[in-house]
Parts: structure tokens; C-alpha cells; sequence
């Protein structure tokens, strides 16, 4: 028997229940009544940010958020237009950025906001071209970015602790908050203020080191939510991966599955954002590519917003650069290459136009996802659909997914039999229609081309400067100085030295016994030096930066000289307490002598920050004339190579091609492009990056390279190429849906902008190029990918002069797949859907 006081509370619950249900179905017809298609909220205030559990809301508009990370820094200020423009033009409407505070303040109260650190110019580009902005202030942003973007001073600040409840770090991350926040707010780039800002990000993924703080980590959370509320910034502040983000702060999702990984908003209020899609992996000296299809990508997106997302933004969009010093530990040149606009700006096919296509399929389905109510339905034992349904209206909205990863499926949707890929979603905007499959690509595909340029390379002289180790250095301590800390972040190199004297009785005395040098290092790589002659160099890795140097040297009766150049590979950027991160030498003995072991680690070391060719500046015009150059020998350790080439024809991205070098640095007329590391090999046997770019904006008429080559590389073939995208392809088959550019919605209503939906090929030439050859064509069962196609077991004859006659002397061209337009095929495959695979050069 239930008694009469828990009646009346299951009363009072279930009318709670009912009206509350009720709300959200008023909420939904009134955003029919007073609204459009496009999101417009009735009630809402003009202009500003706000969100509710749907989505944002700007300007009084809800919007679907396609995002695209660009870093300014890891581009030149020339390049920012055409990378903007080319993200719009692949349906972003969203341009995120994190705040580079090691670039901005490098030293304290010294601020940069000049070339590409010029952040209020990026800003004021993306409002310029008419899209959102969302600003990842951090401080502390990790991405892969020298000392996750703290500056080095920070780190001996007295009693400092990074990233925890801390006095002296939340007083120097408040200042820089506060004045990034003020800039941005002088210049009008918030949204309020008829800026493009629309979000901004405090910390970054702290979740993954909270507990390494215990109470102190907890605390911080709450005071950074403070501090970012208490600059009026007047948008909403998110944190990324931080599940208890504090109100009114959003928790947002990084990660490649969020769909089906986010944890969700940790109130019921808040919109699910997904702050990093990653679009491949950046990748370290010595790794093997990496690499994320445009299928997986679209698979992705459209299940996060199938179920309640309003934002995706893709890390990276574009990969970028990391001129300089700036990449952290072991990281390469090149970032994120695999990213939808690779390292030069150019587009990468499929994925930028895959991409596209998913924006453009999801926009169609604005209105019922905006307005409609969700309803999950099973069609099969790994197939779905989500269903967005607007009350009261026709709008509806399908996604129908198949999650089986092998093989693909028959569904029955409404009456209808709809043929789902393995692992892939169809989206419908009206619930009938399919224009889109994320497993099938309507869109082109393209292949990097890397041209040795005729110019550049004519008169590519070298002469050399070879470096000589010091001996008996001045600076002295007991031991080996810490090598971040001797350092500090101005250099990659500081030198040891020391020196010892040993008698006759001292050395083995068999000819085939040698003594043997051992060095055990923190990281990040030393080069060793005994009595001025290179006896090696050893390294660590991303993984394990410790390792142990050994190597048979020879010593002599009287004073020997031991000199080590101990190198980093840039600062740590992840991870607690990252202020007591250690490099250097720690141990450093002679084994084999007939003595015994010598331990040398306290034999007193001398000490020299960077080395002799940095400080002469040999890599700048002028400094180059402070020593004499000679001709190249055979190459050998520490030697710097300087030569002259004339600027490449066209205007196509230039890269150089470091074939034949070891490890070390280039400069372009004075201005250093990167780290190089070609002989650190990945699990493949090949370098990690072999070409590395050089951004027109460096470049002059006649311009001066400098190379410092740390090892015995050798410079003879090493060349500048030009870069390009004009090998372009596309494979379609008889089962793609027609292309979601192909629709519309009108008055709520999906429409086809054109009679023929058959699928066809398609093929445009990236920028004002014609097609000049078909160099593949085949319509019948080819396979293979582009560049590297092949015919199948048949094929029609004609296919490439029907592909010669739709597109030679064009820069573009549409080829439709209809038999009427080829031969017969033979008999190997005529039960078969058949492939229309096109491989074009453009010029």
C-alpha cells in the first residue's frame, strides 16, 4: 500500500515531468512560429552569444559550426588570406586559433605582436571574410608547440608551480589572460562588439594531469573558470576535455570518435562542442606517416551531430610550419601535413572536398535539427537511424548508419531500400532523399607533386665552414649544468668540456683494446669530441628522451680533452609538473682503462651556451663575411655550408629536398625554416620528413642558404622544388549518391538544383589551370588510388578518349557515368556496377 505522502510526491514529480515535456515542445513550435530554417531565435537579443542545450545561439541565430584550425605562427602573414578563403570555400564558417604566449612574450614584459604574431590582424581576416572566430586563449595549449606555448622564463620564477593553484603562476598566466583578453576587446573582435569572436578556451585538456595536483588541481579548475568570467569578455568560455568545467563555462569534447566518446555536457543547459576532430596525427623524428581517410573523417562528423552536436572543429585544417625552434620535443618541421590543406596551403583530396560535402549535407538538414526532437530507431543488428522530427511540421531529418565494419547492408527506410557501405551514415534531409554517403566519395581526389626547379637549382655552389670543438672552457662547475636550464630556450646547443691526464700504466696495453667512452644523458642527443677528434653522437626519442652514449675512443699518456656538445630537440609541451623536466649529461665514465672504471662526472666541466657559427650569425649576410669559406670536402660534423639560388619560377609553394643531409638546421636569407632530420629513420627505413617548406615570403631575386649540418651529411644533393597539386583524379561508381551540391531547400522544402542526379565524374583544375592530359581512364572495375590506378579484369576501350573528349583543353569538366557513352564491356563484368576512375594533369 503506497502511503498518501508518497502519492502526492509521485504527483508533484509526474507533473513536473509533464511540463517540463510540454516546455520543450512549446519551445520547439514557438522556434517554428518565430523563426526560419536558418535558426533564427524568437526572443533573442540582436547581437551577442548565448547557448542553450541545442546549439549557440549568435547574434539571436542558431548555427551549425564547421570549424578549422589554423595556427597563425605555423604560416606567413601573406598566406593567411588565401588560407581563409580556401577554408570557406570548403564550407568552414568557423576559423579557431590557440594564443601563442612564448611567441608573443618571450621575455618578461617584452611583447611580440608583429609578423606572424600578429594576432589582431589574423582576427580581423577572418571577420573580413565573413566567418566566426573562436580564440583558445590557454595559456598553456600543448600543440605540439615549444614548452606548450610557456614562455621559458616562467619556468625560474621562484616557488612556480605550472598549471596548478599556485601564487606565482596564476599571477603571471592572469596578467597575459587579461591583456590578450583587453587587446582583443580594444580592437572590437568580440562578437558583441560586431567581432567575429564567438567562443574563447581557458587551459586546455587539463583533465588529463588534474590528479596530479590532487585538491591544488581542483581548485585551479575553479579559479581559471573565475578568472576567464571575470574578464567580460561577453561570450561563452569553454574548456576542452575538462568534465568539471565550472558553470557557466562549456566542457567540450577533442578526440576523432566524439559521437560516440564524449562523455557529454556536464550540464543538461549546455550545447556539445567538439573542440579537435584530428584530422590525422602530427608526427615526431622518426615515426612512420600518418594518416586518416576523409571517409573516417565524415563518418565522424555526421554521428556527432546526428546525435545533439552543434560544433566540430577540425585539428588542423591546415597543417602548417614550425619554422625556428618552436616544435616541441622531437616534433617535425612539417605539422599536421595530413590536415585538409596541407603544409603549403594546398588543398588535399578528398578530404577538403569530403568535407565539403558533409558540411553541405548537414546544412541541408538545418531546420529539423534545429527544431526537431531525436528518435533512434534499429533497422538491423548493426544498423540504425536517428531520426530529427519538427513537431507539427515536415521537416525531418535521417541518418541511417551502418555500423557493421566489414560489410555492407540492406536497409528498408519508410519503403524504401536503401544500400548502406560498411561502416558508413547516409544522410537524408527530408527523410526520403539520400545526398550523402560518408563511405562514398563524390568529390575529387588529388596527388602532391614535388618539381625540381630549373632555376633554383643552375648555379647551386657550396662552400663550408667547419667548427672547431673548444678546449678547456671557462664557466666551470663540478659537474655538467642541466641543459634546459644552461640553455634557456635561446639555443639548441651548450657545450662540456673537460680534461684529464693519464699515464702509460694508465692505458690497456693490448692493440686491440680500446677504452670506451660512456655518457648517460636525460636527452635530448650529445656529439662527443675526445682530443679534438668526433668520436659520435647518440640520441633519445619522443618516447624515452634518457639514453646511453658508448663509444670506443682513443686517449693518449699526458692531458686528454673531452668535449661533449649536448643538443635538445625542443621543450616539453605535456604533462605535470613540466617545470622540473631535466636534460643533459648526469653520468659520464671511461671504461676499459687498466685502472678500472673513471667515473669524470665531477672532474670539473667547463661550459659554453650555443656554438661559435650562432653567434657569429654565419646564417645572416653579414655575419657569413666573419669567417672563411671554402670549398666542400666529403663533409664531417658541425660544419656550416652556405650557397646562393635565384627564386624558383611560377608561383607555386617551394620546399627544399635535404637528400644526403644528417641532422641539423636551414636558414633563408637569415631566417631559419626548421629543424631537419633526415638520417633519424622511421620503422620504414626512410626519413620522417625529407622536404621542408620555405615560404615565398622568405624569398628574394637571389637568395642566401645556410645550412648547419651536426653530423657528416653532405650537401651535394641536396635541391629546391616547387610544389603542386595538379595531378587530380576521381573515382565513381553506379552506387554514389548524387553530390549534396546538387540540392537545396526552399521554404523549408529539399530540391534538386538540377534535372540529371546520375553520378558523374567530376574534375576541376586548382587555380586558373587548364586539363592538359588524361594520363588514366578506365570505366569498368579499376582500382588503385590516384596516382597509382590500374585497370581491372575489364574495361572499356574508348574510356580515355570519351574522359579526352568531356575535359582536355578545360579547367573543369563533368563526365557522366552512362553507359550509352562507352562500348560494350566484355564479358568478365558485365553483372557488375561499374567504376569510372579519371586521372588528369593540370597545367
Amino acid at each position: 500500500m503506497v502511503e498518501p505522502r508518497r502519492l502526492l510526491v509521485i504527483f508533484f514529480l509526474s507533473t513536473l515531468l509533464i511540463a517540463y515535456s510540454n516546455a520543450n515542445v512549446e519551445e520547439i513550435q514557438k522556434g517554428t512560429e518565430e523563426g526560419d530554417e536558418e535558426g533564427k531565435v524568437g526572443g533573442q537579443k540582436a547581437q551577442g552569444v548565448t547557448y542553450d542545450a541545442r546549439s549557440l545561439i549568435i547574434n539571436g541565430k542558431r548555427e551549425l559550426l564547421f570549424s578549422g584550425a589554423i595556427h597563425y605562427p605555423r604560416s606567413t602573414p601573406d598566406m593567411w588570406p588565401d588560407l581563409i578563403k580556401k577554408a570557406k570555400q570548403g564550407g568552414i564558417n568557423t576559423i579557431e586559433t590557440y594564443v601563442f604566449w612564448n611567441g608573443h612574450e618571450p621575455v618578461e614584459g617584452q611583447y611580440n605582436f608583429e609578423g606572424e604574431f600578429d594576432l589582431v590582424k589574423f582576427i580581423k581576416l577572418i571577420h573580413e571574410h565573413k566567418l566566426y572566430a573562436v580564440v583558445r586563449v590557454g595559456p598553456f595549449i600543448q600543440a605540439e608547440w615549444n614548452h606548450g606555448g610557456l614562455p621559458y622564463w616562467l619556468r625560474e620564477v621562484p616557488g612556480i608551480i605550472f598549471r596548478s593553484d599556485n601564487e606565482p603562476f596564476k599571477k603571471h598566466m592572469k596578467r597575459f589572460v587579461t591583456m590578450i583578453v583587453d587587446k582583443l576587446k580594444q580592437e572590437k573582435l568580440f562578437a558583441p562588439q560586431g567581432g567575429p569572436i564567438i567562443l574563447a578556451q581557458i587551459e586546455n585538456e587539463y583533465n588529463t594531469i588534474q590528479r596530479a595536483f590532487r585538491e591544488k588541481g581542483d581548485s585551479y579548475v575553479q579559479w581559471a573558470g573565475k578568472l576567464a568570467l571575470s574578464l567580460n569578455a561577453n561570450v561563452p568560455w569553454i574548456m576542452c576535455k575538462q568534465r568539471d568545467a565550472p558553470d557557466p563555462v562549456i566542457n567540450t569534447c577533442n578526440g576523432r570518435h566524439c559521437g560516440d566518446t564524449f562523455y557529454g555536457p556536464n550540464k543538461r543547459n549546455k550545447p556539445a562542442l567538439w573542440t579537435e576532430n584530428w584530422t590525422a596525427q602530427y608526427r615526431v623524428f622518426g615515426d612512420p606517416p600518418s594518416q586518416r581517410s576523409a571517409e573516417d573523417l565524415a563518418y565522424s562528423v555526421a554521428r556527432f551531430f546526428s546525435k545533439n552536436g552543434s560544433m566540430v572543429n577540425y585539428y588542423m585544417y591546415y597543417g602548417g610550419t614550425n619554422f625556428g625552434r618552436t616544435s616541441a620535443s622531437f616534433t617535425t618541421t612539417r605539422y599536421y601535413d595530413e590536415a585538409p590543406l596541407d603544409e603549403f596551403g594546398l588543398q588535399r583530396e578528398p578530404k577538403w572536398g569530403h568535407l565539403k560535402d558533409v558540411h553541405r549535407a548537414l546544412s541541408l538538414c538545418k531546420r529539423a535539427l534545429f527544431w526537431g526532437v531525436p528518435t533512434t530507431l534499429k533497422l538491423g543488428p548493426d544498423q540504425q537511424a536517428i531520426v530529427w522530427q519538427q513537431p507539427g511540421t515536415s521537416a525531418c531529418a535521417a541518418f541511417l548508419a551502418n555500423n557493421n565494419t566489414r560489410l555492407a547492408q540492406h536497409v528498408n527506410f519508410r519503403g524504401q531500400d536503401i544500400r548502406l557501405p560498411a561502416r558508413s551514415i547516409s544522410v537524408l534531409p527530408d527523410c526520403k532523399t539520400v545526398v550523402f554517403n560518408t563511405q562514398l566519395v563524390t568529390t575529387q581526389h588529388n596527388s602532391r607533386n614535388f618539381v625540381r626547379s630549373e632555376i633554383a637549382n643552375k648555379n647551386f655552389n657550396w662552400e663550408m665552414y667547419r667548427e672547431v670543438p673548444p678546449v678547456g672552457l671557462g664557466f666551470k662547475f663540478n659537474v655538467p649544468r642541466e641543459l634546459f636550464h644552461l640553455t634557456k630556450d635561446t639555443t639548441d646547443y651548450a657545450w662540456y668540456t673537460t680534461s684529464l691526464k693519464l699515464g702509460r700504466r694508465d692505458l690497456p696495453m693490448k692493440k686491440n683494446v680500446s677504452p670506451v667512452l660512456r655518457v648517460a644523458s636525460l636527452g635530448h642527443g650529445i656529439h662527443a669530441y675526445v682530443n679534438g677528434e668526433y668520436a659520435g653522437s647518440a640520441h633519445g626519442s619522443k618516447i624515452e628522451k634518457s639514453f646511453v652514449f658508448q663509444r670506443a675512443v682513443s686517449l693518449k699518456e699526458g692531458e686528454n680533452h673531452i668535449a661533449l656538445l649536448g643538443y635538445l630537440v625542443g621543450l616539453p609541451d605535456s604533462g605535470a609538473y613540466m617545470e622540473k623536466r631535466f636534460a643533459g649529461p648526469r653520468s659520464i665514465t671511461i671504461l676499459g682503462l687498466n685502472t678500472g672504471t673513471l667515473d669524470i662526472s665531477q672532474n670539473g666541466w667547463g661550459h659554453q651556451v650555443g656554438i661559435d657559427g650562432e653567434k657569429k650569425k654565419l646564417f645572416t649576410e653579414e655575419g657569413s663575411k666573419s669567417v672563411q669559406w671554402t670549398k666542400p670536402d666529403q663533409g664531417g660534423p658541425l660544419t656550416w655550408y652556405k650557397g646562393y639560388f635565384d627564386a624558383p619560377e611560377g608561383d607555386n609553394p617551394v620546399a627544399i629536398v635535404m637528400t644526403g643531409m644528417g641532422k641539423g638546421m636551414v636558414w633563408i636569407n637569415g631566417r631559419s625554416i626548421g629543424r631537419y632530420w633526415n638520417n633519424y629513420l622511421s620503422p620504414l627505413k626512410k626519413p620522417t620528413q625529407s622536404e621542408y617548406h620555405i615560404p615565398r615570403a622568405y624569398l628574394k631575386p637571389k637568395n642566401l642558404i645556410v645550412l648547419l649540418e651536426e653530423e657528416e651529411g653532405n650537401p651535394k644533393d641536396v635541391h629546391i622544388v616547387t610544389v603542386n597539386r595538379d595531378t587530380i583524379c576521381s573515382a565513381v561508381s553506379e552506387i554514389h549518391p548524387p553530390s549534396p551540391r546538387l540540392f537545396e531547400t526552399k521554404n523549408g522544402t529539399l530540391q534538386p538544383k538540377v534535372n540529371d542526379l546520375k553520378p558523374r565524374a567530376e574534375l576541376i583544375c586548382p587555380g586558373k589551370k587548364q586539363i592538359v592530359a588524361v594520363e588514366f581512364a578506365s570505366y569498368g572495375d579499376p582500382f588503385g588510388a590516384c596516382g597509382a590506378y590500374f585497370i581491372g579484369n575489364c574495361t572499356a576501350p574508348e574510356s580515355k578518349q570519351v574522359v579526352e573528349k568531356y575535359c582536355l583543353g578545360k579547367p573543369s569538366c563533368q563526365i557522366p557515368l552512362d553507359s550509352i557513352h562507352f562500348s560494350d564491356q566484355n564479358g568478365a563484368c558485365t553483372h557488375l556496377r561499374k567504376t569510372l576512375a579519371v586521372q588528369v594533369k593540370c597545367a
